[in-house]
């Protein structure tokens, strides 16, 4: 073997070999808030601002979870359950409506050694949240965790951390672990979970000096925390999601005021909006809100296909009626 092939070799199977971020093909249509009626413009108190579906022949697209937007509302950040992260760049209108996504790239998510995550019970990805340092938090099902991926040139350039979970974290169901994460105030974070079926409310932990402490999010019938996001005046805005096969999928967004967030709580918000069938609605998931050029609050919806051809990956964007 020459010594050009021994570097090939060892550079192959160097731990981040694998981890190279390639290129991704992303086309996308444009949809309405109403397919059967495209006058209707808004749905509770959110103000129809455009949305797509969004395609790929990349067998590793999909199963799309946490969502970050840039502050520009440029730049996307995605992560899976098939461990991946996904960024790429938003398109909009002359209008300032949502039009279309261009410039994709995928990677695959690295686990504390450097090496690629392998197999469901590790590679989960559900929620996605950014610190002030620019470091990016993942949390997992199935084998329950948070990961901090520190800031680099190159978004998950770098093998993350782990965070030391809440103490409760590891009893709960696989499948019903931290669904949403969200930074307040810079220092603070709080992690909401699906719970257990059979509770009364659902878990939810407060992150603050170190430390872990219990509260808890109300039920609201058959639906279920997937995401949340800090709004620009410091409220937590939770997406919920649920699922009937009389009525379809549905998603419920509800404002929990910040002093209601300490140790203890009850995290009793106010629904702000409901959107069910005919409303263009799947698997949502994912959320994200930012200021927008006119001072506007704009909310983001992100949908999970589950890698289904009866499922859509959909990205939604409202304004807040304020």
């Amino acid at each position: 073997m020459t010594l050009r092939h021994c570097i090939l070799v060892l550079a192959l199977l160097a731990p981040g070999a694998a981890l190279a971020a390639k290129p991704l093909e992303l086309s996308s249509r444009r949809v309405h808030l109403n397919a059967e009626d495209r006058t209707v413009d808004r749905v509770g108190a959110l103000v129809w601002r455009g949305g797509i579906e969004i395609f790929s022949k990349d067998e590793d697209f999909g199963g799309l979870s946490g969502l970050l937007v840039g502050a520009d509302r440029a730049r996307l950040t995605m992560v899976s359950d098939r461990g991946r992260w996904i960024t790429a760049r938003l398109v909009y209108d002359a209008e300032g409506r949502l039009a279309g996504i261009a410039g994709g790239r995928i990677g695959a998510l690295a686990g504390p050694d450097g090496r690629r995550l392998k197999g469901k019970r590790r590679k989960d990805a559900e929620s996605l949240a950014a610190l002030s340092d620019g470091s990016l938090l993942v949390s997992f099902e199935h084998e329950h965790r948070i990961l901090r991926y520190p800031p680099a040139p190159r978004v998950f350039g770098r093998p993350p951390a782990v965070l030391d979970p809440p103490p409760d974290l590891p009893d709960l169901p696989r499948n019903k672990g931290l669904e949403a994460l969200v930074v307040l105030d810079g220092r603070r974070l709080l992690g909401i979970t699906q719970g257990r079926d059979k509770d009364e409310d659902i878990a939810a932990f407060l992150r603050q000096d170190g430390r872990w402490s219990r509260l808890s999010y109300p039920k609201h019938g058959e639906f279920k925390p997937t995401g949340a996001t800090l709004l620009p005046d410091g409220n937590l805005l939770v997406l919920e999601r649920r699922f009937t096969w009389l009525g379809g999928p549905a998603a419920r967004l509800v404002v929990v005021e910040a002093k209601q967030v300490r140790p203890g709580a009850v995290l009793d918000g106010r629904e702000i909006a409901e959107i069910r069938l005919p409303y263009t609605v799947d698997n949502m998931e994912g959320i994200a809100a930012r200021r927008g050029p006119k001072g506007e609050t704009l909310i983001y919806l992100l949908s999970d296909d589950n890698f289904s051809a009866l499922q859509r990956t959909l990205l939604l964007m409202f304004a807040l009626e304020e």
